[in-house]
């Protein structure tokens, strides 16, 4: 058989007849066509659920087994709200309170052993107890609670017991020369959104003059935002009753000694 006949017929060389493409590959305005119909990737965040964009103002989901904060469009949101359901995740809510007769002496904070002069406090369903974290360099670190000294705080404000477990939180800024404790029921995420503030701030030991304005001003935005607490209002099941002790250090290394910043 003549060899050049075939390779003049296209036969044995893998290519088409006067088409000079190799067989099986796309034409270039095929490839061209597909890669200007595809969808561009979309700007800032996405739902951890479903996938949707969602804008910087956006509201969270707790996981309950690990209390991760998840990004979520407001479908997804709406989808965990029931406080009632036995589900892996529950939405956070919106809700602000203020203590106006909150009692903390000095003493009190200190037996909570918190190193620095601002924590908060939520129960966990989970782990069936409060939980207390604070502030620093490293991000939230979660303390020590030694349990009688949190019942004490609680039975001189009953009204603390309203904070829902999991997605409210209880942020105390501790007493300090010539001012009295403050508390605010506050979301969950509100708190973990302070902490990392403050963490980018973060100067020294004690925190640094920038950290200690940034919380100011966020002490004055929620101040704005919360309504006052029913008087001597609480609620069985709440941020109240703590079994078992908390394990320290879980996100910077342990309970720091000494009195740190805030105060």
């Amino acid at each position: 058989m003549d060899m050049k006949m075939n390779v003049g017929n296209g036969g044995g060389t893998g290519r088409g007849a006067g088409t000079g493409q190799a067989s099986g590959a796309l034409p270039v305005a095929l490839l061209r066509r597909i890669s200007a119909n595809r969808p561009a990737p979309a700007a800032g965040e996405c739902c951890e659920m479903c996938g949707e964009p969602i804008p910087d103002a956006h509201q969270h989901v707790v996981d309950l087994e690990s209390h991760a904060m998840l990004c979520t469009c407001r479908p997804c949101y709406l989808l965990f709200t029931d406080e009632a359901a036995h589900m892996r995740y529950r939405s956070v809510p919106d809700r602000y309170l203020s203590f106006p007769g909150f009692d903390l002496g000095p003493g009190q904070w200190d037996e909570l052993e918190i190193p620095v002069g601002l924590a908060f406090f939520f129960r966990s369903s989970k782990l069936s107890r409060t939980v207390a974290f604070y502030p620093g360099p490293a991000g939230a670190t979660e303390s020590e609670l030694p349990l009688a000294a949190w019942d004490a705080v609680l039975a001189c404000n009953p009204g603390l017991g309203l904070a829902a477990p999991d997605t409210e939180a209880l942020l105390i800024r501790g007493p300090g020369p010539g001012k009295a404790a403050d508390c605010h029921l506050v979301p969950v995420d509100a708190c973990y959104e302070l902490v990392g503030r403050l963490r980018r701030l973060w100067r020294g030991f004690d925190g640094g003059q920038e950290a200690r304005d940034e919380l100011a001003a966020f002490f004055d935005r929620i101040g704005r935002r919360s309504v006052p607490a029913p008087a001597g209002s609480a609620s069985a099941g709440s941020a109240s009753t703590a079994s078992g002790s908390a394990a320290s250090g879980s996100a910077a290394g342990g309970n720091a000694s000494g009195r740190g910043g805030f105060r």
